[in-house]
């Protein structure tokens, strides 16, 4: 009798986790170039739980791996834009297996304020995501300080600048407009606290093994509906 009652009350729990756990697909646009797919529990939909990919021009995978109740689990895989692999991480295990190296048309470029020597040991700002997906967040954010109607947004340069401190954390985030067409030149300073936690956080970069303080740019252009975006 005891035993019945026992294995009725798990066969319970089972169940209510399960239907707790019952998810529903959904798909969202990151940019203009990205789009991304993953699921999110049936009973709050702002918490993702699941597989998840995210696409370059709807074709390109750049992103691949799992949520667990809102949060990245296990192992997974960033790409470029082109398809080769760019980093593969696993969050459980807090474990970086591998990273690319940085390719010569990409977009990022990095700045040390302590100018490193030839023969210094140098490692640029790592964000997990690798250099597309994972940078993806500060470019997404920003929209252009006026409406862009009949406006020809080509005209525009764009370069978001990142400070990274040396214990890894983004300290500044400014966003640069240039259009000689239009006499254009404004340095826009944005809030870091508009970013989760996540976001604000690197792995510094170093020389001969020392943490050191580094910029990123990022050089993006303006689409035509007040948006950046970047290869």
């Amino acid at each position: 009798m005891l035993r019945n009652i026992f294995l009725s009350i798990i066969c319970f729990f089972n169940i209510t986790n399960c239907i707790a756990q019952e998810t529903v697909e959904h798909k969202n646009r990151l940019t203009d170039s990205v789009i991304e797919r993953f699921s999110v529990l049936k009973s709050n939909p702002s918490i993702k739980h699941g597989p998840y990919k995210a696409f370059f021009q709807r074709k390109t995978l750049i992103a691949s791996g799992n949520y667990s109740n809102g949060k990245r689990s296990g192992k997974w895989i960033f790409y470029n834009t082109d398809g080769t692999m760019a980093e593969k991480y696993d969050y459980d295990a807090n474990t970086l297996y591998y990273e690319a190296p940085l390719g010569a048309g990409t977009d990022l470029n990095y700045f040390f304020d302590k100018k490193p020597d030839t023969s210094d040991r140098v490692t640029r700002p790592l964000k997990i995501g690798g250099p597309y997906f994972g940078f993806l967040p500060y470019v997404s954010l920003f929209r252009m300080p006026f409406d862009t109607f009949e406006i020809n947004t080509d005209s525009f340069q764009a370069y978001v600048e990142l400070l990274i401190s040396p214990g890894g954390r983004l300290a500044d985030y400014k966003v640069y407009l240039i259009s000689r067409f239009y006499d254009y030149n404004q340095t826009l300073h944005m809030d870091v606290n508009l970013f989760s936690e996540a976001d604000k956080t690197f792995i510094p970069a170093t020389i001969n093994g020392e943490p050191v303080l580094c910029r990123i740019f990022i050089h993006c252009w303006v689409t035509p509906d007040g948006t950046l975006d970047f290869f």
